[in-house]
């Protein structure tokens, strides 16, 4: 990958308007993510979340209850310290987008009834990270920081 693709998928602004997004969402996956990877906080770990899966018609339930634990659990580690957020909120809205269709939909809207208003709360915060980036304080401003200053200082060398 060459710096100008890297820069590209590392853009973000100086706003700070995606700190609290990118914090309370990395928090809320982390814990979700945890729930099906690890059996933390009350969740049934994979085996547990697999069969759930398995009934539910996503098969093979291991395999989805791993893909789902591990993009929500290290996508929440992403979001919060702002490391490739762009990516990562894509990969975490098509998750979401999967959890409210497969999960949630013909539930109705309100979680009361295990409805899909929490994971469309976590999809439009995720496009929302899609659009702006991590924002001020977070590593893909500092490693587009440091980048950009790398490429102005090989053109300088360069010139002279």
């Amino acid at each position: 990958m060459n710096t100008s693709t890297l820069l590209n998928v590392l853009k973000t602004d100086e706003q700070l308007s995606a700190l609290p997004l990118r914090v309370v969402a990395g928090i809320l996956f982390i814990a979700h993510g945890a729930q099906k990877l690890f059996a933390w906080f009350g969740g049934y770990g994979l085996e547990g979340t697999g069969q759930w899966m398995e009934s539910i018609g996503l098969a093979p339930g291991y395999l989805m209850a791993l893909m789902a634990g591990s993009a929500e659990f290290f996508g929440g580690i992403f979001l919060l310290v702002g490391l490739l957020t762009r990516p990562t909120a894509v990969a975490l809205a098509f998750t979401m987008l999967v959890a409210i269709f497969a999960v949630h939909f013909q539930n109705g809207l309100f979680m009361s009834n295990n409805g899909y208003e929490f994971a469309l709360s976590l999809f439009a915060i995720s496009v929302s990270l899609v659009f702006q980036g991590g924002g001020k304080f977070s590593l893909d401003r500092v490693l587009t920081s440091k980048l950009t200053s790398q490429g102005k200082a090989q053109l300088q060398t360069a010139s002279n």
